[in-house]
């Protein structure tokens, strides 16, 4: 593959890095996922976090019980009333996860060349022998294996996390030595076998009965499959979510974190609805110096598909501390420079001590790192990979772009029923926001029920990079009769001032549909 990399816009002058950053009303473009937790499960505090700028609040199932999710997302729907912002549901499942349940929450220190054993057997847990939810582990692992044992979302801290080798495997028993000198608190611990399948079902039953039962109930827009290995994964969860009306629009994010995901990863991208690089599993699988190329031929992947990309495991150190690392902050900003769509935090909002803090913080180092983005040498690459067989409606949307660019408009402005249109326009990463206006369309089902669509597509916007989706009223058309028809287009104008997107004076691109085809409309907006 040629280089990929995304220069910065040049000249940057040295003496502008002095100034201030200049505040703004309006969030980066890139889209920041929060994971919500024992940290940030109120009502005052979800507030804070969708001002700051988190529009997908995510949820694992992996810790934390239903009830106390229901609880959550039942706070999240009053935040999200309250403060008049939009956000997305995921749904983060378990998959093949080895796990050592810690019933008695008591800390357990283990000392480095001690030795512990591994074992199905429900026994409690000692500094020599830790109890795992996986009766094949013996028979997946052999000598001189490295596991990697450690708290919810691994830190990599080498006091709160252990690395073993496996020294004996004897009956359903693994015995390991252990690599470095580490204290376990907390009731869960998840472990990883680095390079190793572990012959557990990807969908497991734990995650089929809360997707039919909590998804249906919450009607999750996302769905995060996590240890996706290839594209019969993809597709055996998509027959799930077909198979419940509820869900037949929630969207499939493919978590790539093992050797496998990452080989198969082509076909995983044609199958899946976009892509999470979910770098603390898939760092422990590949060497340190080479999680960097994954990071951005995946996403140059991502980008050329159109298929929006999601990176974990950016400010880690932001759990307990209230700045991030120097390395943290740049790890952010090249994540955007690479071309991804948003950021991932875990524990930083999950059980971090500055859930809010941490928001703002990548979400101002995003908004930094997009004023330099080269769009001009990301849209040649983009135009190029798709050579001369362009859809009539990718064909618009890149015009679209290009005209907003020459003009330099302060948005762009896409009417759209399916989100697809506003999606191909994202793809060209224009850098004006994307006010993309869902009309909503009357569905009717078998029973004779109808329904309007449009929350769903507009939700699912909040992922990808650049859009800003509003929901317009049902009684607008699907598509303009004539293009003297602007009432629709006010409403967008209006909204857009409100954001702060667009003000008085300023050119706008419209990109809508007349009749049978798309037209782009450059419109200067008066006092």
């Amino acid at each position: 593959m040629p280089s990929t990399n995304l220069l910065l816009q040049e000249p940057i002058r040295m003496a502008s890095i002095l100034e201030p950053s200049k505040s703004s009303f309006f969030p980066a473009m890139s889209k920041i996922i929060g994971t919500l937790g024992p940290r940030s499960d109120s009502v005052e505090t979800i507030s804070c976090l969708l001002n700051a700028g988190m529009s997908v609040a995510r949820f694992d199932i992996s810790c934390g019980d239903i009830n106390t999710h229901s609880t959550t997302v039942g706070n999240l729907k009053t935040a999200i009333k309250a403060t008049r912002k939009h956000c997305a549901v995921m749904l983060d499942t378990v998959g093949p996860e080895l796990q050592v349940v810690n019933r008695t929450g008591k800390e357990i220190s283990l000392k480095e060349n001690d030795v512990v054993t591994l074992t199905p057997d429900e026994v409690e847990v000692t500094s020599d022998v830790l109890p795992v939810n996986f009766n094949g582990l013996s028979k997946m692992v052999k000598k001189g294996d490295m596991i990697f044992m450690g708290k919810y979302l691994f830190n990599g801290s080498e006091t709160t996390s252990l690395w073993l080798e496996v020294s004996d495997v004897a009956g359903v028993d693994v015995t390991c030595v252990i690599k470095n000198s580490a204290t376990l608190d907390g009731e869960l611990f998840t472990l990883h076998v680095s390079r190793v399948r572990i012959e557990m079902p990807t969908l497991s039953d734990k995650d089929k009965e809360v997707i039919s039962t909590w998804g249906v109930e919450n009607k999750i827009d996302f769905l995060s499959l996590s240890y996706t290995r290839d594209a019969g994964d993809v597709r055996q969860a998509r027959t799930l979510l077909s198979s419940l009306s509820e869900l037949n629009q929630t969207q499939i994010f493919a978590k790539i974190e093992t050797i496998e995901g990452l080989t198969h990863f082509d076909e995983i991208l044609q199958e899946a609805d976009g892509i999470i690089l979910s770098r603390g599993n898939l760092g422990i699988d590949l060497p340190p110096e080479k999680v960097f190329l994954f990071q951005k031929a995946a996403l140059y992947k991502c980008n050329m598909a159109g298929k929006p990309a999601v990176v974990t495991r950016v400010v880690d150190s932001m759990t307990n501390n209230l700045r991030p690392t120097r390395a943290e902050a740049t790890d952010v900003a090249n994540a955007v420079l690479d071309g991804c769509d948003g950021i991932l935090l875990g524990a930083e909002t999950h059980r971090g001590l500055y859930p809010v803090d941490a928001v703002r913080t990548v979400d101002r180092i995003c908004f930094e790192a997009e004023k330099v983005f080269n769009q001009e040498q990301y849209f040649k690459k983009a135009v190029k990979h798709v050579g001369h067989s362009m859809s009539h409606l990718e064909s618009i949307s890149c015009s679209a772009v290009q005209a907003a660019l020459k003009v330099k408009a302060s948005a762009i402005i896409c009417f759209t029923s399916s989100g697809k249109a506003a999606r191909l326009l994202a793809k060209y990463r224009p850098p004006m926001p994307i006010l993309s206006v869902v009309i909503p369309r009357v569905r009717t089902t078998d029973q004779l029920k109808w329904s309007f669509t449009g929350l769903f597509e507009a939700r699912q916007s909040l992922i990808v990079r650049g859009i800003f989706p509003m929901l317009a009223d049902p009684g607008h058309p699907a598509e303009s009769k004539s293009e003297s028809d602007e009432s629709v287009l006010k409403v967008a104008v209006d909204h857009g001032k409100k954001l702060g997107i667009i003000k008085s004076n300023d050119r706008v691109v419209v990109c809508q549909k007349l009749g049978d085809s798309y037209v782009v409309k450059i419109i200067e907006l008066e006092n």
